[in-house]
């Protein structure tokens, strides 16, 4: 597929690790890995795992140890916690938590609201499902979206005008499924203005646009860092201190307490109990040793991409991003899916979720991995309600572009979703254990097993 839309993209972006990885077909050949789902997960900036390999030698524990190796991974912990923080641009008072992920962080925060939360209906199930048994049983209440924007935050106002009772506000910034973008400032002010506050899943927001926590006027932002091009494992909940001091630990264990003495029992050889007095956040809710290679890893990917996220990232994406719309605007049955009618295409991210004709999503996505070495994200993307009422809960194909792609990238994807809609799959396919999989499938299932080795890779094209 040849595109008058555009000049190939090139900017001086960073590496990410395997850009150059290829991977086997069914019909024998290999090709340079086509990977379109950064959306689900990053892989790692080089300058990332080159970080995290310098560190790997001063391995000790934080805070705690006299060793010049803990002191060297303490000041890992805490540097890598500014450099977050400048990051999300947070106010000089908010304080930075290492969690495990998005979800791990906005379950941190649920422990903490003092009261009801209201989220909208078009979320990531991490936010959706965050509130459940939060402090004293908080009341979860959910919005409809409107079919626009505007209809939108009117019905968020309207809700909390009707309740205003509400502790916390609980928004996406941008859609894991379309990409589209939620004005997170307004929402801010519609929030305290009603004497709530607000938390923003920047999950899929940071990788792709600016986190302006302070600039937004928002109270709380949550992110992962293997979205944000760092290896798996390591997330954070960035906010305001004092419902973080309030709550109980997130986790109770050693670190998280300044003193922990046992008490008596008035019963001769009865049972005691502890008296424990906590640290403030962030080490109240961080409690073990904790992930200092994730934590080092998230510093790194945010001091790497701090000059790039204004600019060169959201320019690459975006003339990628029309490129994509166009090319899948010409391939025949395909539907893109969107949550608004009033958002304008600049206002998205890389990502574009669509469904194909009547061909199954797990099929499409199969077919894509197997006959054509690209990789896309199929199903219902952990936003349930959003996809029943997109697509009544049928499921669909996602591609979400990232440092990684290029033009080429794009273009494969058109042309082989182009030879599906017309031809099928050229391959037999079957659901095995409720997935869509090649039936055979001669590619190694496990490659790094130990009595496997990898064949030899002979040349490959785009």
């Amino acid at each position: 597929m040849t595109l008058a839309l555009s000049r190939p993209v090139q900017h001086a972006l960073p590496r990410v690790v395997g850009a150059d990885l290829t991977v086997p077909l069914v019909d024998g050949r290999w090709a340079r890995y086509c990977d379109l789902d950064s959306a689900a997960s990053a892989p790692a900036l080089e300058s990332v795992a080159a970080h995290v390999a310098q560190v790997l030698p001063y391995h000790g524990s934080v805070h705690r140890g006299a060793g010049w190796t803990s002191k060297v991974c303490t000041a890992l912990v805490e540097n890598a916690r500014a450099d977050v923080a400048r990051f999300v641009r947070a106010r000089a008072d908010d304080v930075v938590v290492f969690t495990r992920n998005t979800t791990d962080a906005l379950g941190l925060l649920a422990r903490a609201v003092p009261g009801p939360v209201v989220t909208l209906d078009l979320e990531h199930h991490a936010t959706l499902l965050a509130w459940r048994g939060g402090t004293g049983g908080a009341e979860h209440r959910v919005v409809r979206a409107g079919h626009g924007i505007a209809a939108t935050l009117d019905a968020l106002r309207a809700e909390l005008a009707a309740r205003p009772d509400a502790a916390l506000v609980a928004v996406t910034g941008a859609s894991n499924v379309t990409g589209e973008l939620l004005p997170v400032a307004e929402i801010a002010r519609i929030a305290h203005a009603a004497g709530a506050r607000l938390c923003v899943d920047a999950a899929q927001l940071a990788p792709h646009r600016r986190v302006d926590l302070a600039g937004w006027g928002a109270d709380y932002v949550a992110l992962s860092g293997h979205k944000l091009y760092a290896p798996y494992g390591a997330g954070v909940l960035v906010g305001r201190r004092n419902w973080l001091d309030a709550a109980e630990p997130h986790v109770a264990g050693g670190g998280a307490v300044r003193s922990v003495g046992v008490t008596a029992d008035d019963a001769v050889d009865g049972p005691g109990g502890t008296v424990t007095e906590w640290l403030p956040a962030p080490q109240r809710h961080e409690g073990g040793t904790p992930n200092v290679l994730g934590a080092a890893a998230l510093g790194a990917a945010c001091r790497t991409l701090e000059d790039l996220i204004d600019d060169a990232v959201p320019a690459h994406e975006r003339e990628l991003a029309a490129r994509l719309r166009a090319g899948l605007a010409t391939v025949p049955g395909l539907r893109i899916l969107s949550c608004f009618d009033d958002g304008p295409d600049a206002d998205r991210t890389a990502t574009v979720s669509f469904t194909l004709g009547e061909l199954p999503a797990g099929l499409v996505a199969a077919a894509l991995s197997a006959e054509y070495g690209i990789g896309v994200r199929d199903g219902r993307f952990c936003a349930h309600p959003l996809l029943e009422r997109l697509t009544g809960g049928r499921d669909a194909v996602r591609a979400s572009l990232g440092l990684r792609t290029g033009s080429s990238d794009v273009d494969r994807l058109v042309d082989a979703l182009t030879d599906l809609a017309r031809r099928g799959p050229a391959w037999t396919y079957a659901l095995v254990d409720g997935r869509w999989a090649p039936t055979p499938d001669p590619r190694p299932a496990d490659p790094f097993a130990r009595d496997r080795e990898l064949p030899a890779v002979p040349g490959c094209g785009d």
